[in-house]
This record gives C-alpha cells, structure tokens and sequence, in this order.
C-alpha cells in the first residue's frame, strides 16, 4: 500500500503529489502512468456481498449495494482490474456512465 509523501498546490487548481509505493505495486501498473485514480481504504463504508452459486461454490458474485444501485442499466460491457497485495485483493469496476 502507498503512502502520499508531500502534496502542494500547483496554480491550475489542481494538487501535485509525491507518492511512495512498494515496488510490486508500481510494477502493477505495467507502465501506465496516465489515468491513474488515488483512493484510500480508510475511505472505504459501504458493505457489499459476494454471491455464490454452482457446484462447490465455484461461480462468485460481486453484489452491487442497494444504495449503489438506482438507475443501473447495464448496456455496455464492463470492465475489471485486480490489485494484488500481501493480505488482500482490491477488485475495481469501469463502468461508462452511458451504460449506467
């Protein structure tokens, strides 16, 4: 997991930010170092589910909340990215706002 190191502000408004990663997780990024979204599991509050079905459990679900799921219209295919660390596995979802 990542730390932010120092933050200042630039003068278009926006924050510029000096992170320190572990290396295994900089090599995650397979060198894409644009459209990168920061966010801390601090932040993280609501509960979700993880569904399963088939024979031994071997089909799992990942349960959109209910609070989440107000005008959801899933026309366009989603996409999903794994993070692996140490003690977990951080799953993240794309979906197009036009798809929702």
């Amino acid at each position: 997991m990542g730390t932010i190191l120092t933050s200042r502000m630039a003068d278009d408004k926006k924050v510029v930010i000096e992170l320190m990663l572990e290396y295994d997780e900089y090599i995650q990024l397979k060198g894409h170092l644009h459209n990168v979204h920061v966010f801390s599991e601090d932040n993280v509050q609501t509960k979700a589910n993880i569904s399963q079905r088939g024979r031994n459990a071997s089909t799992k679900y990942f349960l959109i909340p209910k609070s989440m799921r107000k005008n959801l219209k899933f026309t366009e295919e989603t996409t999903c990215h794994k993070i692996e660390l140490p003690t977990r596995k951080i799953f993240i979802y794309v979906v197009n706002k036009g798809g929702i």
